[in-house]
């Protein structure tokens, strides 16, 4: 009995193993990926319609730099000085030559480092920084100082000069020489350093002292304003004296030295300009030469503390001459 069982079971697992055989047999193999298959089934899938997405989407801004924020700067004290913008020169009465019964032409020297004079060289307004400015800038011309023939003083307005060459006379030039490979000196050139403004520290005014009959006053009218320097190459001193760097014609000069507020060590709200400063005569100077047939400076006759006390007799001669009018 168990013998006929155990063939019974084994014949069953038999017919059972046969059966799935066969059957994985009959599946169909899987087909493989071809590239008309792929197209058709991207072309299926594109025509299939998609489920709606409701997901709420975020916005991503890109990344750029913060734009700068619009700065109101604040006024400068509880009032706004405008009365320079719009200045204008107040003009010189008309002079006519016949009314002229005196004329003596004068020289002078500022020295802004006298107490008096400090406003010149000021770190809040220079002089020189704002004349300058305008000779960069077009609004001004330089004239050369350099003697000619036509012009023995130099103070003609008779050439004038580029903005350019004007500014190299101010700054210290120096030599630049290039050399071969060998290290001999080929050739050499000189080159214009920097200008440093503190280094002007006297003024040259060329000016008329005219008595006009007509209207029976005495008064100084300034032609010509010059910075005063000592020629230096490669910072050594080539001229012990100071000789003008440019000559400036003061009557063009006005226009921009009105819209220029001078700074006063007495009081902020004075609204003086430079131009109020040379009409007014708010300065102190030395006469350094004066019209003479021999056209002879002070220095060429007069040495040491001598030039002081010939530069004041000279000035008390001007005065006395209008004074010497109104004696009876």
């Amino acid at each position: 009995m168990r013998k006929t069982l155990l063939i019974g079971g084994l014949c069953l697992a038999f017919v059972t193993s046969f059966a799935q055989t066969r059957n994985r047999a009959a599946k169909p193999a899987p087909k493989k990926n071809t590239p008309a298959r792929v197209a058709a089934g991207a072309s299926q899938r594109d025509n299939t319609i998609a489920p709606l997405d409701t997901t709420p989407k975020v916005a991503i801004a890109p990344v750029t730099a913060e734009a700068p924020k619009p700065f109101d700067r604040p006024q400068d004290g509880y009032y706004k000085k405008e009365s320079f913008a719009q200045a204008k020169a107040t003009p010189y009465a008309n002079l006519r030559e016949s009314d002229v019964a005196f004329a003596k032409r004068v020289w002078r020297e500022i020295d802004v480092r006298e107490k008096m004079n400090q406003y010149l060289a000021s770190p809040k307004a220079r002089l020189i920084d704002v004349l300058m400015d305008a000779i960069k800038a077009g609004e001004l011309t330089a004239y050369s100082p350099i003697p000619t023939k036509e012009d023995p003083n130099g103070d003609s307005f008779s050439v004038p000069l580029t903005p350019e060459k004007a500014y190299a006379t101010m700054a210290d030039s120096s030599l630049v020489e290039k050399r071969d490979r060998d290290g001999n000196i080929t050739s050499s050139s000189m080159v214009a350093g920097q200008f440093n403004p503190d280094s002007v520290v006297r003024f040259r005014i060329k000016e008329d002292w005219v008595f006009d009959k007509q209207r029976g006053v005495m008064e100084p009218r300034i032609i010509g304003l010059a910075p005063m320097i000592k020629e230096r190459t490669g910072g050594v001193n080539i001229n012990l004296d100071y000789q003008p760097a440019f000559w400036v014609y003061f009557p063009a000069a006005r226009h921009i030295l009105v819209t220029k507020e001078a700074f006063n060590r007495n009081n902020d709200a004075t609204s003086l300009s430079f131009d109020d400063m040379f009409v007014k005569r708010i300065f102190s100077s030395v006469i350094v030469k004066v019209s003479n047939d021999r056209d002879e400076r002070i220095k060429d006759y007069a040495q040491g503390i001598d030039r002081l006390y010939e530069s004041e007799r000279l000035k008390k001669e001007l005065f006395d001459w209008e004074l010497n009018l109104w004696q009876y």
